[in-house]
Order: C-alpha cells, then structure tokens, then sequence
C-alpha cells in the first residue's frame, strides 16, 4: 500500500474510532437518568447553587439537553477535524476525549446527587464529583492533544546515501541522519476502544450510583484496553546513536538498542502465524512486535535473542543502522 493510500486507510480507521466514542458517549448521556428512574424524583436538581439545588428538569430532559449539547460539539469538531485535516487533528481529538469525559461525568454527578431523593430540592451537592470530573476532563485532553500529534505527523524516511536495497549505506563522516517508519494496526486500535468502553461504562455507571464499584469488571477491561492500545502502533527511529522502538500512541514506553549493541540488522517478511499472533510476542524467532504481516525489521543484537517489528522501509533501516553499528564497533 503506497503512502497516500494508507495516510486515507488511517484515517478512516481514526474516524470510526471517534464515530464509536462518540456514540458511546451519546449513549452514556442519554441513558444514565432513565435506567435508574425507580429512584430517581419525577424532576431532577440540574442547577446548583453552591451546594444546595436551585434549578430542575423532568427526568427526559435531563437525558435529552446534555445529549443534544454532546451530539452537536462532536459534530461540530467533525466536520471542523475533516476540513482542517492532518493539522486539526490534535485539538480535534483534545476536545472529543475532554468533552466527552466532562460531560459523562457531571451526568453520573447529577444522577448521583439526586438518587433516593423524595423531591429535587433535597439533592445532595455536586461539588466533589465535578471537580474530580474536571481533572480527569484535563488530563483526557492533554492525552488526546498529544495522541493526535502523533498521528498527524507522518516524518518521511531519510537516506542519506547508498541504494535502497544495499545492506550498507555510505554516509559522509560528520553528516547527521535519521530514519523513521511508523505502523499501526486499525483493528488493534478497535479492539482497545471496544474494551475501554466497557470499563468506562461500567466505572461512569458505579459513578452514578446505580452499581458497586465492580473492579472485577473494571480493572480486566481496563487493563486489556491499556494493553492493546500500546501494542497497537509502533515507531522505530535509527540515528547514529542506534534503534529507538516507540510504543503507543504517545510514544512510550520506549525500547533502545544502542548501536555498538547491535551485530546486525536486516529485512525479513514474517507473518502473525510464525511469531504466534498479533501486538508483543515472543516465539522461537525471538520477539517480534507484530502488526501486519510483511516486512520486518530485525536486529541481532550481540547479546540478546533476535528483535523484528513490522514496519515499511525496513530494507533501509537495516541498512542505514548495519552503517552506524559497525562504526561505532570500529569495523568501519
């Protein structure tokens, strides 16, 4: 696939990850006053001032208004995210990942503070669930910002020198270089939102006082979430100081193999099938970070068992950073 196609394939994966985010969220919204109605007053406290209610809605609107609000910010920022292109991708998903979380949890605040109440004006105070919702708003924000920075800069390979194909590659002494390769897989990334999902209904539902805090279902979804999500893309980066492999979409954590560490490196095709499956492995061909199958890079490190990920270009890499190493070994 040439690098035009899958810039478009990407982004239609990242906006059907959004699409399922926001329908999530729409849900949650919509949801959270009517399932739990049987303990809920027939008007819901939605305005407080300071810590005592002085606003109320019948418990349809109270689903219906912040789920409208929601509906047309997502809207708004896809259609904005869509015009802008690569370059309006970061704040897209800041707001996206910020909005969705600030409004979810002021819902579950609301529904909490007004649960087992005999009339509105008896609701508890919201005070310290907004506030925490606030925070954890932020942080969501600061995450999505940088997430997509990472996805909308797309550094090109850089050769300095040499034939594609070549396992060496003449560099001028002095002369600074730098290679990058990035891949992703989309399904990966699906399958991480699917189970963050879950984890995040069931945590915004305990929230909401309408269940326990259930980390039996909890902290499985969430971890298998978090897990995914970093094995889902990869960056590899050659300099002359060696190979630096970036997990997730933040970039981290990060594996280095310094380059007089490394005694080789080449191009190899594997498939999910010879390393035994998809993300981190670890087989008798050593460990491979596995995200579609093809072409690899793999190092031979002079210590260590055999290190592949599957990225474009690998060819180059391996020779750009078979240059560097046997430099730095003083072969060269």
């Amino acid at each position: 696939m040439n690098g035009p196609a899958k810039r478009a394939n990407s982004a239609r994966w990242g906006a059907a990850i959004a699409a399922i985010w926001a329908a999530g969220v729409l849900a949650a919204l919509a949801a959270l006053p009517p399932a739990a109605s049987s303990r809920l007053p027939e008007r819901l406290a939605t305005h407080w001032s300071r810590e005592s209610p002085d606003g109320a809605m019948p418990l349809w609107a109270a689903s219906l208004f912040p789920a409208l609000i929601w509906a047309v910010l997502a809207l708004s920022v896809g259609v904005a995210g869509r015009r802008g292109g690569p370059a309006a991708r970061p704040w897209a998903a800041a707001t996206l990942l910020s909005g969705g979380v600030f409004l979810a949890g002021v819902q579950a605040s609301v529904v909490r503070a007004n649960l087992d109440r005999a009339e509105w004006s008896d609701a508890g105070s919201v005070d310290t669930g907004v506030t925490i919702t606030a925070v954890a708003a932020m942080a969501a924000g600061v995450l999505g910002w940088l997430a997509g920075r990472r996805g909308a800069v797309r550094p090109p390979a850089t050769e300095t020198g040499g034939a594609g194909g070549a396992m060496k590659m003449e560099i001028p002494e002095g002369e600074r270089f730098v290679w990058l390769s990035r891949a992703a897989n989309p399904w990966l990334h699906l399958t991480a939102a699917l189970t963050g999902l879950v984890a995040v209904a069931a945590a915004l539902a305990a929230a909401g006082g309408l269940i326990g805090l259930q980390w039996a279902l909890i902290a499985p979804f969430g971890i298998a979430s978090a897990l995914t999500l970093f094995c889902s893309s990869v960056q590899a980066r050659v300099t002359e100081t060696g190979l630096d492999v970036a997990f997730g979409p933040f970039g981290w954590p990060v594996r280095h193999w310094a380059a007089q560490d490394i005694e080789s490196a080449r191009a190899e095709s594997r498939t999910p099938a010879q390393v035994g499956g998809w993300g981190y492995r670890l087989s008798g061909l050593g460990t491979t970070v596995m995200l579609r199958a093809g072409e690899c890079l793999v190092i031979h490190p002079r210590s260590g068992p055999e290190f592949a990920v599957s990225v474009d270009d690998a060819e180059r890499g391996a020779a750009l950073l078979n240059t560097v190493s046997a430099r730095r070994a003083g072969l060269a």
